[in-house]
């Protein structure tokens, strides 16, 4: 695994054993960065949720980003991401939370521009989760969240305000792309 583009292309990346994490391909990476490269036109913070390796929010910030949380409740996956951060050169424009998603979202006060969630194919309550992020603090007028997950848990089209602007599939990987209506 290694980051696709931007100032840190190249940079290998550590990834935590696999009965840990599933790892976003690189495949899966670039058709992320190629959608939201067509659409969004501000990138200045995101948030990492379900981090892993933190293989999004690095890429993230290799391209454009200025600024990064990561969060992820496995504390060797934190630790991992710190070494990633570090190898990228990137570890002075990031913070790392080890908790749960439920429990940063309900923490977290600031508005992001690009939110990714890569959360296990096994959690079933992400549904419940874009829901609480559609009515917080972390969803400004022009955010985008960015949602990988397996078809055995479909996912809405509409979480109260927030649409399903696009979505695309490869192999059991599908990748739904939220933004705010209107």
């Amino acid at each position: 695994m290694r980051v696709i583009g931007g100032k840190a292309k190249g940079t290998q990346l550590k990834a935590p054993r696999r009965q840990l994490i599933r790892p976003t391909t690189n495949l899966v990476k670039e058709a992320i960065f190629s959608i939201l490269e067509s659409t969004v036109s501000c990138w200045d913070c995101v948030l990492d949720l379900y981090a892993g390796s933190g293989a999004l929010g690095i890429e993230a910030l290799s391209r454009q980003a200025e600024w990064a949380d990561f969060v992820d409740q496995s504390r060797k996956c934190c630790d991992i991401i710190k070494y990633n951060l570090d190898r990228a050169r990137l570890l002075d424009k990031a913070h790392i939370y080890c908790c749960s998603a439920n429990k940063a979202v309900a923490f977290l006060s600031n508005s992001y521009d690009i939110i990714f969630m890569d959360p296990p194919y096994s959690e079933s309550s992400v549904g419940n989760l874009l829901a609480t992020i559609a009515n917080s603090k972390l969803i400004g007028e022009n955010s985008t969240i960015v949602v990988c997950h397996a078809n055995r848990f479909p996912l809405s089209s509409n979480y109260d305000g927030l649409h399903l602007a696009k979505q695309r599939h490869y192999g059991d990987t599908f990748i739904s792309i939220y933004q705010r209506e209107g």
